[in-house]
């Protein structure tokens, strides 16, 4: 009797055969899991996890009759009668049991379809199903797998290796059920990516002409010297490296020179550039796509990415590769690439096992979350020890992530070392050096009123950063609506998008003086370029950040100025990181406020202020300890969100062609998932309590079949100069407010 694992519209002779099934997703999920070490396991996984079908009652559903059958429930039960080692076959059910559900808790899941705890309770296999299993297949067990992988004496986190192996086995599932059901999808896939080897010239190639044509000028030379030193330094052993570099420095561009080369020596797979901001990572993925030979090679991969109406094959085959990050270059955001790591989901996990392998670069390490920093910087650590993976710190402003004694505890999940890429921070900080920071009124508080004075008699263009929305818009209201414009989170993507574009433009043309007044959206890594910043007070990274908008191409004839000011009232959360900022400006001179040794003592006592307990506020590594008898993989994946979005919603605003989507959105319910995510360029996020009584007065509705998806109706409550504004406080404007 034929056995089979999928069907293909009832066509019998296009069916998928079961035993053939087994060992192609054996031999890929143990060809993936072979770059650490975890071949044998993953063979096992793949060869075993779709063995439930050989029940009779599967064959019958497969043929049409409509029966509730659960296969994935089989291969952990042969798995307990297999191997003695309660630890050894737990793992197995763990991947197997959970292939379709999610790695479960346990074992605190004790109902439901995703709970592992009672499906392991009885391990027995129905005879007739263990009599149909070929004694190939049920047999064919390579030598015992190891119970830890090792690595010069480092005993690797089994949990992490449970989520990597997990990955191996869905990827090579999807696949082999893709090559069966899907060939126009297989022969898309089929198509090989560029080399890093075929890369590396081509990058090569561009940068060296891109700094023959440069003008000669101080910041262009020194960003010169950064490439070369990030060329000669990717010779070096793979270690964990930090690349030091001033705002504006070059470092995107000199980071991949050192990605590519040193993927290129030491045989990475690929290189992975990881961004705090969905602000800037287009931005950076258009940098590295108009590289020549790059075109096709960079993968783009977070929230906004948005599917058009007439998706080509080359839309589609990029959608297929963020299934898995099959790519050599990818560019993501730290949310998709954090919480990748700590899901228990099919979908999340699947891309986990091409990370190996890899070199990844941090940018803007300092962004790093606080609230996770301890298994943030855990899991980096653990694929260096275990993955393969060269990490790269990438920042102006370096956290202290080292294993340290030099606070009150211990920050035992620091890194042994880290390697510094530039020879001498110090002296290219300082090479650097294109603006003075002034502090206005010796930090005393001062009103928006006086900061808006101030910037009117600058005369010039002049970028100011607050830390709040409501303060954007109190100080944007302060200044001549046309020379003014306003950039905040209230504003959608898309808005955010189009203005940025036009701020760049009337910076070129350089006419009236353009005063731009923003929240910290635009601190790291949005290429603009001012005479004249001002910051309100906040941590000394941000305020470094800011003042990598002034002067960036340094082309003043004299140092730009960054002016750091007190406003009357700051939010909550800034005030600790603020105080040690403040201390930090008064102890050092104007030229010595942005040295490396002072982000250093600052991070020290920033990390010292929050305590061991708030670097891992929700107790990630507690949920998931060495002891197998108690990993709650569910539990830390649901609390480890770097975006707490606790009781803020998404509402889809009037801009653009949003509400063109929406209506296409409910006339075509089969195109629903496609529509939403080109709808997420056109949302905010409120807090619930404000969502209700929008909602309740009748200036939002809930769209039929879609709850929780809520679109404004009122368009006079999203301006194009604001984006959303607060019903409360459009009564309080004294201006007129241009709605879109």
């Amino acid at each position: 009797m034929c056995f089979y694992a999928h069907s293909n519209e009832g066509d019998p002779s296009g069916w998928h055969p079961l035993d053939r099934h087994l060992k192609r997703v054996a031999e890929l999920a143990a060809e993936f899991a072979r770059p650490f070490g975890g071949e044998q396991w993953a063979w096992i996984a793949g060869l075993w996890h779709d063995i439930g079908k050989y029940s009779p009652d599967f064959q019958r559903k497969l043929k049409g009759e409509n029966i509730h059958v659960v296969h994935s429930e089989a291969g952990g039960y042969l798995a307990q009668q297999t191997f003695p080692d309660i630890t050894m076959a737990q793992v197995f059910c763990w991947l197997i049991m959970g292939h379709h559900t999610g790695l479960a808790d346990y074992p605190n899941d004790k109902t439901g379809a995703k709970a592992l705890e009672p499906k392991m309770r009885n391990p027995e296999i129905p005879n007739i199903i263990l009599n149909r299993i070929p004694t190939e297949i049920k047999e064919q067990v390579p030598p015992q797998p190891p119970v830890m992988l090792r690595r010069e004496e480092r005993q690797a986190d089994f949990s992490f290796f449970i989520r990597m192996l997990f990955s191996c086995l869905i990827d090579a599932d999807y696949l082999d059920t893709e090559s069966f059901m899907n060939t126009k999808k297989k022969r898309l896939r089929d198509r090989e990516y560029p080399s890093i080897k075929m890369l590396l010239p081509s990058f090569d190639a561009f940068m060296d002409e891109k700094c023959r044509s440069a003008e000669p000028t101080d910041v262009n030379l020194a960003r010169a010297e950064v490439l070369k030193q990030c060329r000669d330094a990717a010779e070096t052993e793979p270690s964990v490296f930090s690349l030091t570099v001033p705002t504006g420095g070059g470092k995107t561009l000199s980071s991949l020179a050192f990605a590519l080369r040193h993927a290129e020596k030491y045989g990475k797979q690929r290189v992975i550039y990881v961004i705090p901001y969905t602000s800037i990572i287009e931005q950076t993925a258009e940098v590295f796509r108009n590289i020549p030979g790059f075109e096709n090679a960079v993968l783009e991969h977070h929230c906004n990415m948005v599917q058009t109406d007439d998706e080509d094959e080359k839309c589609t085959r990029a959608r297929m590769a963020a299934e898995n990050w099959d790519a050599p270059i990818i560019v993501t955001t730290s949310v998709q690439f954090f919480e990748s790591l700590y899901a228990c989901k099919t979908t999340q996990c699947r891309k986990l096992h091409n990370i190996v392998n890899s070199v990844v670069i941090f940018d803007e390490a300092q962004c790093l979350p606080s609230s996770f920093l301890r298994p943030v910087v855990f899991a980096i650590r653990e694929l260096y020890r275990h993955y393969n993976v060269t990490p790269v710190l990438c920042t102006a402003t370096q956290p202290v992530l080292e294993r340290t004694e030099s606070f009150d505890f211990k920050f035992k999940e620091g890194f042994d070392a880290v390697v510094e890429i530039i020879k001498d921070p110090v002296s290219l900080t300082k090479r650097l050096q294109r603006v003075r920071v002034e502090r206005f009124r010796n930090l005393e508080p001062v009103s928006y009123s006086c900061i808006a004075e101030s910037i009117l008699a600058e005369k010039q263009s002049a970028l100011c950063i607050v830390n709040s929305k409501r303060d954007a818009r109190t100080l944007s209201r302060l200044l001549p609506e046309k020379q003014t414009i306003h950039l905040s989170t209230n504003m959608c993507a898309e808005h955010r998008s189009q203005t940025l574009q036009e701020i760049k433009q009337r910076l070129e043309k350089n006419d009236d003086p353009l005063f731009v007044i923003s929240t910290s959206l635009v601190e790291a890594g949005v290429d603009l370029d001012f005479p004249i910043v001002y910051r309100a007070l906040a941590g000394l990274d941000s305020i470094a950040q800011a003042a990598g908008r002034c002067n960036r191409e340094g082309r003043l004839p004299e140092p730009g100025k960054t002016v750091v000011f007190v406003p009357e009232k700051q939010p909550d959360y800034v005030r600790s990181a603020a105080s040690l900022a403040m201390g930090c400006l008064s102890e050092n001179d104007s030229d010595a406020v942005f040295l490396p040794e002072n982000f250093r003592a600052y991070f020290q006592q920033r990390f010292f202020q929050l305590g061991e307990s708030r670097l891992d506020a929700e107790n990630i590594l507690g949920l998931l300890p060495k002891n197998l008898d108690n990993i709650y993989f569910r539990t830390a994946a649901e609390k480890f969100q770097l975006i707490r979005n606790d009781r803020q919603l998404p509402l889809i605003v009037s801009f653009g062609n949003a509400p063109a989507l929406v209506d296409q959105l409910l006339e075509e319910p089969l195109n629903a998932s496609r529509l939403l995510r080109r709808l997420q360029r056109f949302t905010v996020t409120i807090p619930e309590k404000q969502m209700l009584k929008l909602i309740d007065e009748g200036h939002v509705r809930e769209l039929p079949d879609y709850p929780g998806t809520c679109m404004l109706d009122n368009k006079g409550l999203y301006t194009k100069r604001f984006g959303f504004i607060p019903p409360v406080e459009i009564e309080a404007y004294d201006v007129d407010l241009t709605i879109i």
